[in-house]
C-alpha cells in the first residue's frame, strides 16, 4: 500500500490564511448582508501598472506571430529581464550581483520553500518569532523538525523572539545555527533592519559557516534613505546569503506571479565529505529539473517595471499603499491603541486591546465591525496579543474600516 509523508501530520490544524478564510466565509454565509472589509492577507487591490499591461499585451501579440512566438524559455529567466534587475535593483545600490546570479520564478513564497531542496536534513534552523509561516511549515514538511509543543513551537528550530523590547529585530543567537531566516521589512511586524544590524548577522554567518535566507519582498516600501534594501549592500553578504524578492507587492503581481531569487556564485556549503559545493550550481540544477520558467508574457510585464514609465507608476502604487498604512497608524494611535510598523512597510502591527487574545480580537473585530485582519498568534507564540493589519486595499475601504474599528475599540 502507498504511504504518505508523515511529516505533514505534524503540521498544525491549518495554514494561517486558509483558516482565516474559513472563518470569514462561515461568517459571510451566516450574514449575507454584511459589508466585509478585508485587511488580512497581503493581497493587492489596485490594477497592474499601465506600463506592465501594455508590455504584456504586446507580448500576447508576439505569441500570435510565428516570427516572435516563444515556446519554452530559459528556466532561469530571460536574460533581458535578469540584466535589468541586476543593473537597477542591485548594481545601482552598490551590490555586486551579476545577472547570471538571478533566477526568475513564479513567487518568492514558492522559492523560500523550494530552496530547502538543495540543503541537507541535519541543519540547525533559526527563525524569528513571530515569523512568516511558510518558513516554518515548509521545514516541517521536509522533515527538518520534530513535533510541535503546546505553544505551537516545533522541536528542532531555534526560535528568536522579536518584540517591542528589541524593536522587533532578532538578536544574534548565542549558539551556532546553520540556516537563518530573516525578513526585512518584516512580515508581520513591519519592522526594518539597519545596516549595522544586518552587518552583525553577516559577520555571525561568516564566522559560523551559516547561510542567511533574506526575504526582501517588501523592500520597495522602504522610505528611509539610510535603510538597506538588500542584504548585499553589506560587505561579505555574497558569501553567506540568498535573497528572495517579488513583483507581487510593488507592481501588483499577486495574481500574475513573478519573483526572483539571488544565489551568488561565490556562495558555498558543505557536502558530506567536507568539500565545498557552490549553491548556485545546485539551485540551477534544481530549477532546470523541476521548473519550466515563468511565461514570456509575464516576464515582459516584469521587464516594464524598469522602464521610465514603469518606475514612475510603481512609485505611485507604493506611495498609495503607504498612505493607507499612514491612515491606519494615525487612526489606531488616536484611538489609544499601541501601534508598530507601517512606516517603511505596508503592515501595521497592533497590540490587542483589553487583554484580548489574537483570535478573540479577530473574531470580535469580524463580528462587531465586519473588518478582517490577521491574528498575531498565527505567526508564532510571540505574536500572541498582537494583530496584523494590511494596507493593501482601496482608500475608501481603508478609511471606512478605520472608522468602524476606532469607534468600537477606542481605548
Amino acid at each position: 500500500m502507498a504511504t504518505i509523508n508523515d511529516n505533514y501530520l505534524k503540521l498544525k490544524a491549518g495554514y494561517l490564511f486558509p483558516e482565516i478564510a474559513r472563518r470569514v466565509n462561515a461568517f459571510a454565509e451566516a450574514n449575507p448582508d454584511a459589508n466585509i472589509i478585508r485587511l488580512g492577507i497581503g493581497d493587492v487591490t489596485e490594477p497592474l501598472p499601465e506600463a506592465c499591461r501594455t508590455a504584456m499585451i504586446k507580448a500576447v501579440e508576439d505569441m500570435g506571430d510565428r516570427a516572435q512566438f516563444k515556446g519554452y524559455g530559459p528556466e532561469q529567466g530571460y536574460a533581458w529581464l535578469r540584466e535589468k534587475i541586476a543593473a537597477q535593483d542591485f548594481q545601482a545600490r552598490g551590490c555586486p550581483i551579476d545577472a547570471s546570479e538571478i533566477f526568475i520564478s513564479d513567487g518568492s513564497k514558492c522559492d523560500s520553500g523550494n530552496i530547502l531542496d538543495i540543503f541537507g536534513d541535519n541543519n540547525t534552523i533559526a527563525v524569528t518569532d513571530p515569523v512568516y509561516p511558510v518558513y516554518v511549515d515548509t521545514n516541517v514538511m521536509a522533515g527538518h523538525t520534530g513535533d510541535a509543543n503546546e505553544k505551537g513551537e516545533y522541536e528542532g528550530f531555534v526560535y528568536l523572539p522579536i518584540s517591542a523590547d528589541n524593536n522587533f529585530t532578532a538578536q544574534i543567537p548565542t549558539q551556532k545555527v546553520d540556516l537563518i531566516y530573516l525578513c526585512f521589512p518584516n512580515n508581520p511586524t513591519g519592522a526594518t533592519a539597519t545596516k549595522a544590524h544586518l552587518k552583525a548577522w553577516v559577520e555571525y554567518a561568516k564566522a559560523h559557516g551559516s547561510i542567511i535566507f533574506f526575504d526582501a519582498a517588501y523592500e520597495a516600501f522602504i522610505t528611509d534613505p539610510d535603510l538597506p534594501h538588500s542584504i548585499y549592500e553589506i560587505e561579505g553578504a555574497r558569501d553567506c546569503a540568498i535573497e528572495f524578492r517579488s513583483f507581487s507587492k510593488n507592481a501588483g503581481f499577486t495574481g500574475t506571479r513573478c519573483a526572483l531569487t539571488v544565489v551568488p556564485k561565490t556562495l558555498t556549503a558543505k557536502a558530506k565529505d567536507g568539500s565545498d559545493v557552490a549553491l548556485w550550481q545546485l539551485w540551477n540544477r534544481r530549477q532546470s529539473t523541476k521548473f519550466n520558467g515563468v511565461s514570456y508574457i509575464v516576464q515582459r510585464g516584469a521587464e516594464a517595471v524598469y522602464s521610465e514609465a514603469g518606475r514612475a507608476q510603481i512609485t505611485a502604487l507604493v506611495n498609495f499603499y503607504m498612505e493607507n498604512a499612514q491612515i491606519i497608524r494615525q487612526q489606531l494611535t488616536a484611538a489609544g491603541l499601541k501601534v508598530y510598523g507601517g512606516t517603511n512597510a505596508p503592515y501595521v502591527w497592533v497590540q490587542t486591546p483589553n487583554g484580548l487574545s489574537s483570535w478573540e480580537f479577530f473574531d470580535k473585530l469580524l463580528h462587531s465591525t465586519n473588518v478582517v485582519g490577521t491574528p498575531g498568534s498565527g505567526f508564532g507564540a510571540a505574536g500572541e496579543g498582537y494583530f496584523r493589519i494590511s494596507a493593501f486595499n482601496s482608500r475608501e475601504k481603508v478609511e471606512e474600516a478605520m472608522k468602524r474599528v476606532t469607534e468600537k475599540f477606542k481605548v
